[in-house]
C-alpha cells in the first residue's frame, strides 16, 4: 500500500512538473521567449475607420497656385522690386531670380549668385535710379558659428536687361554673429531707413543671454541709414533711434527682447510695423513693434514667464498683440496688412501663417485689442515667407516644393466635414457601449502610467489596413541627449485611451466612463525636420448612461466629480475632473517627445494580457503579427524599458526614474517645452539631468534656499516640492488636479536615500 501510495505521489509530481514545464514553455512562446516570433498569430486588419480630416468648419478660403509654371528649390523670402511690377525672390542656397507679376509668366530670370545662404532680400526705394539690391546671408564655412557669420551686403544691378547683378559689386555693410536663430528679414521702411532683424543667435533658450542686452544687436530689430554714412562707418544711424547717445547700448537698435523674428513688414497705409515672433516652448508670437520696444526674450516667452530671473533690459516689456499656443501655431510666419481690392472681408486685418502648421490666420486690431482673429486656411504647406504687391494684393510661399500660392474665396454652401461627432461614429468600436473594440483595433498597456488622478485607462493602437510601423527611426529633433528614438507610423493611425473613475474609492465596480482620448495621425509632405508629423487630439466624453460619448469642442472643459471615500469627512469627496482641450493636447504630445507618449520601445516593452490565457511581450507580439515593417534586430530583453513605479520588488531608483521619464520628460528633455534648463529621462544618469544642486530658474516658491534637487534633503528639492502642490506651479501643470500621493513619497524616499552632497 506504502509503494502503491509513493508510486501514486510520484506519478503526481511527475505530471505536475511536465504541466508546469509546458505551460512555461508555453508562455515562453506567447512571450517569443525563444526570440522566435510566433508563426501562428494572425493580423486582424483594421478597416473601418471614419476618423478622416478635423471637425472645425469649412474655411472661408482656398489656395491656388499664383504663377503656375513656377518653382524654385527651398526659397526663404520673396519681395517686390521698388517701382516695378516684379518680384525678387531668393533660394536657400543663394540664388535670387526676378520675375513679372504676372500669372502667365513662364520662367524667372537669375538676378544674383551670393553662393552662400540667403535669408533676406529688398530693393532700395531709389531702385530705378541706383539699381541697389540687399540681401542678408550666411557666409561662415559649413554655416558654423562664427562672430561675423551673418553679413548685410549691397549689391548693384547692370544697365542691361535681363538685371543682373555682378558678385563682384558687393559690400558688405554690416556684420553680426550667426549660429542659430539667424532671421535676417530686411525691409525699407516708409522712412526709408533699412530694417533688419537679427535673432538671439544661439540654439535654445538664449544660451547667450542677449534677449534683454542691448550692447549688441541679437534678438534685436535694427534701423539703418544706408545714404547717409556715419563718419567711419558704412552706414549712418538716425538721429531719432531710441538708443542714440545711451552709454553701453548699440545706437542701431530699434526695439529688442525678440527670439527670432520671421518676416516683419510696414502697414502700408498707417506705417505700422508688425512681426511675427517664432517662439520656443509653447508659444508664437503677433507683435506691432514700436520704437524702443522690449519684447520680453528671453525672461518672457510672449506674455508667460521664461527665464524670470534674468535681468530686464532698460525698458518695460511689452505683451504681444496675439498668441498662438505651439497646439495651434509651431513657427509662426509673419505677413502683411491687407491692403488690397480683392477681399474686402480682409480689408485693414493682418495676415500671416505658420510654417509647421501650414495654417494661414488675419487678425483685427483696433489700436488697443484684438477684435477680430480667424482662420482663412489650413494648408499642408511650409508657409516661408508672404509678399505684397504694388496693388496690396497678398501672395505666399511653400518652402518644401517652391511653388508660390495666393487666397481665393471658398465656394459657398460648402458641407461641414462628415468628422465623427460620436464615438460609436469613429469605427473604432464594434460595441460602444460595451466598449467592445473594432476587429483590427490592438489593446495595449504600458510600463509606467501618466498620472490620471485616480483614472484607470484602457488603450487600443489602431493602424488602418495592412499598414505598417518603421521600429525605432524617428530621430529628430538632434542632438538631444538621452531621448529615445520614436517609431514612425502609418497615416491614418490613431491611438485610443479611455478614462474610467471608480465612483466609490476601492471599489471597481462602481467605474464610470469618463471621456476616450484619441489622437489621429496624418502624414505630411517632407521629412521629419520640417515636422512631416502631424498629430491631432480629440476628446469624446461619454453621456450618463454609458452609451456613448460626444465630441468635445475644441476648448476643453471641467466637470466636478463626487467620489464616495470612506476616509474623506462625511464619506464623500470633490474632485475637478478636467477635459483638455485639443490645445493642451499637444503640449504634451510633441515633436521632441515623439507624439506618441505611451506607443515606443520604453512603455511597449512588457507583457501584456491579450486573453484566452496569452500573456505576451507586446514588442514580440507586434512583429509576429507582421506590424513592423523590419524584422527587429535586437530581441525584447536587448531593448530599454520602464519599470512599474508602483511596483515594489523593482528599484527604488528604476521606480523613480520611471515615474520622472513617463510623467515629467516629455517636456523636460532638450526642445521638449519644459523650459527649466534640466532633463527627467531616464536615459540619462542622474548627474547628467542637470537637477543635482541646480538653483530652480522659476523661483523659490517660499522654500529656503532650494535647489531642484538636494540629495538627501526632499523638502528643499523643488522637484519634490511641486510635484507635492495645487495651483499655481503645480507640476504637470495641464491634465492634474490631484495630487499623487503615493508616487510623493516614493520619490521622497528616493531622495532622502541619496548621500548627501552638502
Amino acid at each position: 500500500m506504502r509503494r502503491a501510495l509513493l508510486l501514486t505521489a510520484a506519478l503526481a509530481l511527475l505530471l505536475s512538473t511536465i504541466s508546469l514545464l509546458m505551460s512555461e514553455r508555453s508562455a515562453q512562446l506567447a512571450r517569443g521567449a525563444d526570440d522566435k516570433p510566433a508563426a501562428n498569430v494572425k493580423r486582424t486588419l483594421w478597416t473601418t475607420s471614419k476618423i478622416k480630416g478635423t471637425p472645425e468648419p469649412p474655411a472661408p478660403y482656398r489656395i491656388v497656385s499664383a504663377f503656375p509654371k513656377l518653382k524654385f528649390f527651398e526659397p526663404l523670402a520673396m519681395a517686390t522690386i521698388a517701382g516695378t511690377n516684379r518680384f525678387v525672390i531668393a533660394e536657400r542656397k543663394g540664388q535670387l531670380f526676378t520675375f513679372e507679376n504676372s500669372p502667365t509668366v513662364e520662367k524667372p530670370e537669375l538676378l544674383l549668385d551670393v553662393k552662400h545662404t540667403v535669408y533676406g532680400v529688398a530693393t532700395h526705394p531709389k531702385f530705378q535710379k541706383n539699381g541697389y539690391v540687399y540681401v542678408t546671408y550666411i557666409d561662415a564655412p559649413d554655416e558654423k558659428e562664427t562672430p561675423t557669420g551673418s553679413k548685410l551686403a549691397r549689391f548693384q544691378i547692370s544697365k542691361d536687361k535681363p538685371w543682373q547683378c555682378d558678385p563682384a559689386s558687393g559690400k558688405v555693410l554690416l556684420e553680426w554673429p550667426n549660429g542659430g536663430h539667424n532671421a535676417g528679414n530686411i525691409v525699407f521702411g516708409p522712412d526709408g531707413f533699412l530694417y533688419l532683424a537679427a535673432g538671439d543667435g544661439s540654439g535654445i533658450a538664449d544660451e547667450l543671454k542677449t534677449g534683454q542686452d542691448v550692447s549688441d544687436i541679437l534678438a534685436c530689430l535694427i534701423r539703418i541709414d544706408v545714404d547717409h554714412p556715419d563718419a567711419g562707418m558704412k552706414y549712418g544711424i538716425p538721429k531719432d533711434n531710441p538708443f542714440v547717445g545711451i552709454s553701453g547700448a548699440r545706437p542701431e537698435i530699434w526695439a529688442y527682447g525678440l527670439r527670432q523674428v520671421w518676416k516683419f513688414s510696414f502697414d502700408k497705409k498707417t506705417g505700422d510695423l508688425w512681426a511675427g515672433e517664432v517662439g520656443q516652448d509653447l508659444w508664437e508670437s503677433v507683435h506691432k513693434i514700436e520704437k524702443g520696444g522690449n519684447y520680453g526674450w528671453s525672461v518672457t516667452e510672449g506674455s508667460h514667464e521664461f527665464r524670470p530671473d534674468r535681468p530686464v533690459g532698460p525698458t518695460p516689456i511689452k505683451k504681444p498683440i496675439l498668441e498662438h499656443p505651439h497646439s495651434d501655431f509651431r513657427s509662426i510666419t509673419g505677413g502683411f496688412v491687407y491692403r488690397g481690392s480683392k477681399y474686402k472681408d480682409l480689408q485693414g486685418m493682418y495676415v500671416y501663417g505658420d510654417y509647421d502648421t501650414g495654417k494661414v490666420a488675419a487678425l483685427r486690431y483696433d489700436g488697443s485689442k484684438v477684435t477680430l482673429q480667424k482662420e482663412l486656411v489650413d494648408t499642408p504647406l511650409r508657409i516661408i515667407t508672404f509678399a505684397e504687391d504694388a496693388a496690396g494684393e497678398l501672395s505666399f510661399v511653400d518652402y518644401m516644393n517652391g511653388t508660390i500660392y495666393k487666397l481665393v474665396p471658398a465656394p459657398k454652401g460648402e458641407p461641414v466635414a462628415a468628422f465623427p461627432r460620436k464615438l460609436s461614429e469613429t469605427g473604432l468600436f464594434a460595441s460602444t457601449k460595451d466598449h467592445v473594440p473594432a476587429p483590427g483595433l490592438i489593446p495595449y498597456s504600458v510600463n509606467a502610467e501618466l498620472w490620471s488622478d485616480h483614472a484607470t485607462k484602457e488603450r487600443f493602437l489602431a493602424l488602418p489596413g495592412d499598414t505598417q510601423i518603421e521600429f525605432e527611426t524617428v530621430l529628430y529633433p538632434q542632438p538631444a541627449p538621452g531621448a529615445p528614438p520614436g517609431w514612425r507610423f502609418p497615416d491614418g493611425t490613431v491611438t485610443v485611451k479611455t478614462f474610467s473613475m471608480e465612483m466609490e474609492k476601492g471599489n471597481p465596480a462602481s467605474r464610470k466612463r469618463l471621456e476616450t482620448r484619441i489622437m489621429h495621425f496624418e502624414q505630411t509632405e517632407g521629412n521629419e525636420e520640417v515636422g512631416d508629423q502631424v498629430w491631432r487630439g480629440y476628446t469624446y466624453v461619454w453621456n450618463d448612461k454609458q452609451t456613448d460619448a460626444d465630441l468635445l469642442d475644441a476648448q476643453g472643459r471641467d466637470r466636478e466629480l463626487t467620489i464616495r471615500d470612506a476616509e474623506a469627512p462625511g464619506g464623500t469627496r470633490k474632485q475637478v475632473w478636467h477635459f483638455p482641450s485639443r490645445a493642451e493636447c499637444t503640449l504634451c504630445h510633441t515633436m521632441p517627445a515623439k507624439y506618441a507618449l505611451g506607443v515606443n520601445s520604453h512603455q511597449m516593452n512588457k507583457d501584456h494580457d491579450y486573453g484566452s490565457g496569452v500573456m505576451a511581450n507586446q514588442i514580440r507580439r507586434l512583429e509576429s503579427l507582421g506590424v513592423f515593417k523590419q524584422p527587429l534586430s535586437k530581441s525584447p530583453d536587448e531593448l530599454p524599458r520602464l519599470v512599474d513605479y508602483r511596483d515594489e520588488t523593482q528599484s527604488l531608483d528604476m521606480r523613480a526614474r520611471s515615474y520622472l521619464h513617463a510623467n515629467c520628460a516629455h517636456c523636460h528633455m532638450k526642445w521638449g517645452g519644459g523650459n527649466a534648463e534640466f532633463q527627467l529621462l531616464s536615459t540619462l544618469p542622474l548627474d547628467e539631468l542637470g537637477i543635482v544642486g541646480t538653483r530652480p530658474s522659476h523661483g523659490l516658491f517660499g522654500l529656503t534656499d532650494p535647489k531642484d534637487l538636494v540629495p538627501g534633503d526632499p523638502e528643499r528639492s523643488m522637484i519634490y516640492h511641486r510635484l507635492t502642490k495645487l495651483g499655481l506651479g503645480r507640476m504637470p501643470h495641464v491634465a492634474s488636479n490631484v495630487v499623487d500621493e503615493q508616487s510623493a513619497k516614493m520619490l521622497k524616499e528616493w531622495i532622502s536615500a541619496m548621500a548627501k552632497t552638502e
